[in-house]
């Protein structure tokens, strides 16, 4: 008997006109932003289509404008597969990124697509779309993807229509990366062997970081495997954003009160208003410091040595952001925290390493950062921040680094004075929350970002300081940017715009104060020297006085 089967039928997608490369964009999962985020994208299109017109190239759009919603963004992981199917998997495919973007939504396709790929993005504060853009070229890199990038102000600057012709001639865009060179043979000094002692502890002792769901905002390039991290001696403690929130209803109200009197005790202050749409208003500010309370109490249970909280999927719709929270743990001086039967303060004295956004990048650096900068003396108070935008300032290029508020007070001149709690942004954060506004004191750093290529960790080290700029350039900035954000004015040493933006593999960097330079030169080495006895490939970047070529 002949059995009867059911055939899938697979369509093949026409041939690749000459001389044409498909355009995508991959879009925001808020509607909201997207929906405000799309005049910024029509303009970059523009840029893109009118600098390969003057090579006579047309560029396509790989999907069209959606009349409901009114944009052309690709939304969501399966509108992402279905847009692919209709692309020639051979054609040069361009995705250019105005706005923040959800990696996940167009990996499945980039992963197998065939023809060159060119990310580019408009080097512009208002909306973050750089920021995107850094997201998913390090998504393509962890992937062992092969990806072009480039990107513009405004599209009349030469560098920026050579690197086209370049990949419209060869699918590649060559950069500068003289600026990087590999960690070399250290030799012996008390820095080293304090490194190498803090990385066997660690490889001995272990770590666990506790997650309170992954993945956040499409962030592949965020997620670190089991095996990859268990080699460092970092284990991971999956917990879920639902028990969070069932333990700040387990909070009392006096104790939440507690935590908002020693805060403006300390100083801080709050923007409050009435309208809790638009406005900070007390309630909100009260389940934070319930959030922040919950947050100590499971990491007590489960004996963390990090936290990472998603928040942006999920907990947004539910409870105000988690950003004052995460600031407030990376601050040594905070507000106590009793556990349940009273009888101890958690952490007493002690900062609790928490990487925002769940960035597992983030938990490898902010730990070894804390053990590093607490084993020398020093404040171990580190924070991420997006690589949000920058521009020239009296004769050198100074970044706009902000983040959503997880900043820890003691980056401000005069800590909790200086820090302002701002309702969150409503497109962004439906249920409000404060953030820890404020602008970073001037000093010297250290920045690194960790990441993964070639199928294990790396990671990017350097030196920089945070400079004093006038006030009204420094709220300009903000304005032009997120102006409820914490910023930080930030001249990276030996390490051009482009330089940075070609080779760095995150949204994400990595931020810690030292007293000078000196010592901050002495912590670099000391770190460097712990990543590279933990098995990372460390890459020096820029200029560090410490370790010599």
């Amino acid at each position: 008997m002949r059995s009867s089967y059911t055939f899938p039928v697979v369509e093949v997608v026409g041939a690749v006109p000459a001389r044409t490369a498909y355009l995508i964009a991959s879009g925001d999962l808020r509607p909201a932003a997207n929906e405000m985020g799309w005049p910024t994208q029509v303009e970059l299109e523009r840029i893109v289509a009118e600098a390969f017109g003057r090579f006579g190239w047309n560029v396509v759009r790989g999907n069209e404008i959606d009349p409901e919603t009114g944009h052309g963004f690709i939304s969501g992981q399966r509108m992402g597969l279905d847009v692919f199917a209709t692309i020639p998997p051979d054609a040069p495919l361009i995705v250019a990124e105005a706005v923040w973007q959800y990696s996940h939504h167009v990996l499945a396709g980039l992963r197998t697509h065939q023809g060159p790929i060119l990310t580019v993005a408009n080097f512009a504060g208002k909306w973050p779309g750089l920021v995107g853009l850094l997201n998913l070229n390090a998504g393509l890199t962890k992937m062992r993807k092969p990806y072009s990038t480039i990107w513009t102000v405004d599209g009349t600057d030469e560098w920026f229509r050579d690197g086209i012709r370049s990949w419209i001639e060869t699918g590649t865009i060559a950069h500068d990366d003289s600026h990087v060179r590999p960690l070399p043979e250290l030799p012996a000094s008390p820095e080293r062997d304090l490194g190498v002692a803090l990385a066997g502890k660690l490889l001995r002792d272990k770590a666990i970081i506790g997650i309170f769901d992954e993945g956040c905002m499409g962030m592949y390039n965020a997620i670190f495997d089991d095996e990859i991290l268990n080699a460092i001696g970092i284990y991971k403690e999956r917990l879920s954003q639902s028990a969070l929130w069932a333990e700040m209803l387990t909070v009392r109200e006096d104790e939440a009160a507690e935590i908002g009197r020693w805060l403006l005790d300390a100083g801080m202050t709050f923007k409050l208003g009435t309208d809790p749409r638009t406005e900070l208003t007390q309630d909100q500010l009260d389940l934070q410091y319930k959030m922040y309370i919950a947050a100590l109490r499971i990491a007590d249970d489960f004996g963390l040595d990090a936290v990472g909280i998603q928040y942006q999927q999920g907990l947004k719709d539910l409870a105000p952001a988690s950003d004052l929270v995460e600031g407030l743990m990376n601050n040594v001086e905070r507000p106590p925290v009793r556990s349940r039967d009273g009888r101890r303060v958690l952490w007493e004295g002690r900062a609790i390493p928490n990487f925002n956004e769940v960035d597992e990048g983030v938990a490898v650096d902010s730990l070894v950062t804390n053990r590093v900068w607490t084993a020398m003396g020093l404040d171990p108070a580190t924070t991420l921040h997006d690589i949000r935008w920058g521009e020239e300032y009296d004769g050198q290029f100074v970044w706009v680094l902000e983040i959503s508020g997880s900043v820890p007070p003691s980056h401000f001149a005069n800590g909790y004075a200086d820090a302002e709690g701002w309702r969150q942004g409503h497109m962004f954060f439906p249920a409000g929350g404060a953030t820890i506004n404020g602008i970073s004191k001037p000093g010297e750093i250290v920045w690194s970002r960790v990441y993964l290529a070639d199928g294990r960790l790396n990671v990017d080290i350097g030196r920089g300081t945070v400079v004093a700029l006038p006030l009204e350039e420094s709220l300009r900035r903000k304005n032009a940017t997120n102006p409820e954000w914490p910023i930080m004015n930030a001249v990276l040493h030996g390490v051009s715009r482009d330089q940075f933006m070609a080779r760095h593999k995150a949204n994400h960097a990595n931020v810690v104060y030292a007293p000078d330079a000196a010592t901050a030169d002495n912590a670099l080495l000391v770190k460097a020297a712990c990543f590279d006895a933990l098995g990372l490939a460390v890459h020096l970047c820029g200029t560090t006085a410490s370790v010599a070529d």
